[in-house]
């Protein structure tokens, strides 16, 4: 039994040996611990099938359900979109899938390869949709849909047209700041050119309304992809200008939720050459931005910093992650470990097989590791999202060695992951070390902790991933408290 609470002080049990005068976060459970860090090697699941056959694969993570959805075309079904709800188990790598449900209608509704048409808009815990509607002249369309985790199941409200043309490259992503969704795409109802629009999501009736749609690039644009930078709450656009060339090109974005418009910064060419299947990321411990995209079958990577000021973007040096016939690649930010994963169509062996790297962002550059089998058979459209439940990323593909049949698979990447995170840390421990089980005091906000060492009176500290603390702020950033002695805290004031 846990005793009442000090004045002042949590009183909890302690899940793990908890030291003196550490930084404590609080468990799900109501339990406390220490604040870690862990080393995590490379891990896979057991393939699982969600789809007899798929032609193409598009993916998110629902944060609200704590649900994988996976959208795709089903080639045995006239190429319909279609949609499947999946469940990750972290204990042994494995995701388990509901019945998949067809939300494209009348005809072909076909969510195209080269695109990134899903996303989760966290303000209205609903998941967005946009694809070519060929049932409906090509135009583009989207789809708001709700998951229930009960039975894995979703369900989508009408179909709204927010480009009455053949509209392709359909990408999308959502901008949590005007907590809007942004669709990129190619207007082939006017010549080709790179254009953007902003919805608005009504989760009453799973309903979108957009506003006027902008051409942010004025040439026929293809290959988009489209990502939020949160610390500059600002989306890039990428994809390749046929006005120079094909040149991998990006283009800074300022939503006005008030209207539902986008104004765009100037264009920068980050790649002078031809470039296609481009993919972005943004990586919330660098705040960076990493586009992926294929030059001549060579994979590479390069990092964005963008300038909120004049919506601009700078780039650092490009850097290849696989040079031996490289196509199709997804990318998903695992913020567990702060890496990139890069899932892509690679040749090992002399065959074309599913291929992983991981890379890490320093500054402006990349680095990465080497590229590693994840599915030895020929593999196809792959799309990666990351589950922030259960710190696993998720590929889904088409198996061309099983009938092109649509699969996943749950990866886990290497690195040193921690238990802290921007919202946990509840303070430090008090009145000596405390055995696992045992009833652990925690000096709380507001709360003098006295069991420290060698503080700098007057200084900032702040709780690190390794649970030390810091004159400097870690990935997550968390305020520990301010010191007014050498061995006192006041904590989290």
């Amino acid at each position: 039994m846990i005793p009442p609470q000090d004045e002042g002080r949590l009183r909890a049990a302690a899940s793990g040996t908890l030291p003196n005068g550490k930084a404590v976060v609080v468990n799900t459970d109501g339990t406390v611990s220490v604040v870690e860090e862990s080393s995590l090697s490379v891990a896979f699941g057991s393939e699982v099938l969600f789809e007899d056959a798929v032609t193409s694969t598009g993916s998110t993570f629902d944060s609200n359900s704590n649900r994988v959805v996976i959208a795709y075309s089903d080639s045995n079904n006239s190429d319909l979109g279609t949609a499947v709800v999946g469940s990750v188990d972290p204990s042994d790598n494995s995701i388990s899938f509901g019945t998949p449900v067809v939300f494209g209608s009348g005809g072909s509704s076909f969510l195209e390869a080269s695109s990134g048409g899903i996303s989760f808009d966290s303000n209205s815990n609903r998941v967005v949709i946009c694809y070519k509607d060929n049932g409906n002249s090509s135009y583009g369309t989207a789809r708001v849909g709700s998951v229930d985790p009960s039975d894995n199941s979703i369900s989508f409200g009408t179909a709204v047209v927010y480009e009455s043309a053949t509209s392709s490259n359909n990408a999308s992503t959502f901008d949590s700041t005007s907590n809007r969704i942004v669709i990129a795409y190619q207007d082939s109802g006017n010549s080709g050119h790179g254009t953007s629009i902003v919805g608005s999501v009504d989760p009453s009736n799973n309903s979108i309304t957009f506003g006027t749609a902008v051409v942010h690039e004025a040439a026929s644009s293809e290959q988009h992809s489209i990502v939020f930078d949160v610390n500059a709450n600002r989306v890039v656009v990428s994809y390749d200008d046929h006005g120079n060339s094909t040149h991998g090109t990006a283009i800074v974005g300022a939503v006005d939720p008030s209207d539902n418009s986008i104004a765009f910064g100037t264009a920068v060419v980050f790649h002078a050459a031809a470039s296609v299947e481009f993919k972005s990321v943004y990586d919330s411990s660098a705040n960076k931005v990493v586009l992926a995209y294929t030059v001549a079958a060579d994979g590479y990577a390069i990092v964005g910093t963008v300038d909120p000021s004049d919506n601009s973007i700078s780039f650092g040096t490009a850097a290849a992650y696989d040079t031996n016939n490289t196509t199709q690649t997804s990318c998903a930010f695992d913020s567990n470990v702060n890496k990139v994963v890069f899932a892509y169509r690679g040749v090992i062996g002399g065959a074309a097989k599913g291929v992983q790297v991981i890379g890490t962002v320093s500054g402006t550059s990349i680095s990465f590791t080497s590229p590693t089998l994840w599915h030895d058979a020929d593999t196809q459209f792959t799309a990666s999202t990351f589950d922030s439940n259960s710190n696993k990323v998720v590929f889904s593909y088409r198996d061309n060695a099983d009938s092109g049949k649509g699969k996943a698979v749950v990866f886990q990447s290497s690195g040193t992951a921690t238990n802290l995170t921007s919202e946990n840390y509840v303070g430090m421990s008090s009145g000596g070390a405390v055995a696992s089980g045992s009833s652990a005091s925690i000096d709380i906000i507001g709360t003098v902790n006295e069991a420290q060492t060698s503080l700098t009176a007057g200084q900032s500290y702040y709780v690190q991933t390794d649970g030390t603390i810091g004159l400097t702020a870690d990935s997550p950033s968390v305020f520990a408290g301010t010191a007014i002695s050498a061995t006192k805290l006041l904590v989290k004031a």
